[in-house]
């Protein structure tokens, strides 16, 4: 079969450094995943290369390298802007700890190379001449849509236990099956995960759910079995998981990495705060932790004011709108509309307003399903249920509830977001009212806030100065 790379500015860097190899007298090829998704028609990220010649003999021929892994016979050659790895033909053994080869040897037999990777669809090469070498079926397999091992599964899993993830992560990803061999494979040996560090399998997990087939790939994890058995907490059942499935119908739809982190956490049950503890657990950068957290805990602030909310208050729904707007200070604008984006996306995937594919047993005592959703056997979220109930107790149609373009449009009409748009100082109301900093300014300045952010006071110095005063007189009493 015969093959040729698209032109771009990458694949002619590529080619000055393998006719380079070459003129030295050694052979070279691309190999690996810029072939895989060349002949799948996907965007080509970058390039690597194998070839005949010792690191050494790489580092001689070219005048900018980086000796990027010279035990396992990598350099980096910089070329024109870009980077490519290449790596000599070798072989493996001694896997002692189910992830790095204890003993590399170099070879001479391009073939011999591919025989120790992953995935046929990743054991191809191919020269400047366009011909693909592959051995083992993987252009087949591309147009099969199929990810297979490279010869035994249960040793290639058992060589690297990372790679049945990355076996999930590539059939999720370019939405492929997986032979059935190798799935037994992976069944067989799946207890290896245990060996491979949090941040590996974070890294692959991540790719899943961040891909275009996030549901495919939480599937097959559910199927798997992996998880539960890594260095990780995993504090679900497989029947937590396939609960949760039906509630991520929108994890596609979502652009937002943190979105949909949040949709997965909150299909599954969990409280922010115990999402927070389980981020840290796998490793994830404080800024995503905290941002995932965040969007929780708005839907934690607004299950609690509609749980809280009196059907027969004729200020019910100013009292929602207060509520929305305390949560909106604390957590912040962006979480408050990532809560809002999230239920959207879960709005669209069920097909049908105001209907949400979340599950009921999310929703705060008192509220209920209206007769043609419970009849349509759906189940709505909390916020756009038409009508509360008391519990064990008939609907009342008392109270339409705030739909999300009313919940942005409070959002929208706050005249400020922050502390730090305050008009006043914590140094200002502490002069003001001849006391100590402490605890209490800080009290005093979220009220003040809020008083602002709802409208109750135009964010005005004096004016705000004033109505500490009050305040402070009210809590003296």
């Amino acid at each position: 079969m015969e093959w040729t790379m698209a032109p771009s500015g990458m694949a002619e860097a590529a080619g000055i450094v393998i006719r380079g190899l070459l003129a030295g007298g050694h052979e070279a090829y691309f190999v690996g995943g810029c072939l895989r998704d060349e002949l799948l028609g996907r965007p080509v990220h970058d390039m690597d290369l194998t070839t005949s010649a010792v690191p050494e003999e790489v580092m001689a021929l070219f005048p900018r390298c980086v000796p990027t892994g010279l035990a396992h016979g990598t350099v980096t050659v910089l070329q024109d802007g870009y980077s490519f790895e290449v790596t000599t033909y070798r072989t493996e053994s001694g896997y002692a700890d189910h992830r790095r080869p204890e003993h590399v040897f170099f070879v001479s037999d391009v073939k011999e190379d591919l025989r120790r990777r992953d995935f046929t669809i990743n054991a191809i090469c191919c020269g400047l001449d366009g011909v693909l070498i592959d051995p083992f079926g993987g252009a087949r397999d591309l147009k099969l849509q199929t990810i297979r091992c490279v010869g035994e599964a249960e040793e290639r899993f058992n060589e690297d236990a990372l790679r049945m993830l990355r076996c999930v992560r590539f059939a999720s990803v370019l939405d492929f099956a997986i032979a059935k061999n190798t799935w037994r494979g992976l069944i067989r040996q799946r207890d290896k995960l245990a060996h491979i560090a949090v941040e590996r399998v974070r890294a692959e997990v991540e790719r899943i759910v961040l891909g275009p087939h996030p549901q495919r790939g939480l599937a097959l994890l559910l199927r798997s079995g992996l998880l539960p058995r890594g260095k990780a907490p995993f504090p679900w059942t497989g029947r937590d998981l396939a609960a949760a499935a039906a509630r991520t119908a929108g994890l596609g739809n979502l652009q937002d990495a943190r979105l949909r982190w949040a949709l997965l956490l909150h299909a599954l049950g969990s409280p922010a705060a115990a999402a927070d503890e389980l981020l840290r657990a796998w490793t994830f950068p404080g800024a995503m932790r905290s941002s995932i957290a965040a969007v929780l805990r708005v839907r934690e602030a607004w299950d609690a004011a509609l749980a809280s909310a009196a059907p027969d208050d004729p200020g019910a729904v100013e009292g929602l709108r207060r509520r929305w707007i305390a949560a909106v200070l604390a957590q912040g604008q962006s979480a408050a509309e990532g809560w809002l984006t999230l239920l959207t996306a879960a709005e669209e995937a069920a097909g049908a307003a105001p209907v949400h594919a979340l599950d009921q047993a999310h929703a705060p005592a008192g509220i209920a399903l209206s007769a043609a959703d419970a009849a349509a056997g759906e189940a709505a979220h909390p916020a756009f249920s038409p009508a509360y109930a008391a519990v064990g107790q008939p609907v009342r149609p008392a109270l339409s509830l705030p739909s999300i373009p009313l919940l942005r449009s409070w959002t929208a009409e706050m005249p400020l977001h922050s502390l730090t748009e305050l008009a006043v100082t914590g140094n200002e109301l502490a002069d003001l009212l001849q006391k100590r900093p402490g605890p209490w300014l800080g009290v005093l300045l979220h009220k003040l806030l809020l008083a602002a952010a709802a409208g109750d006071i135009a964010n005005d110095k004096q004016l705000l100065l004033q109505e500490a005063q009050r305040m402070d007189r009210d809590e003296e009493r």
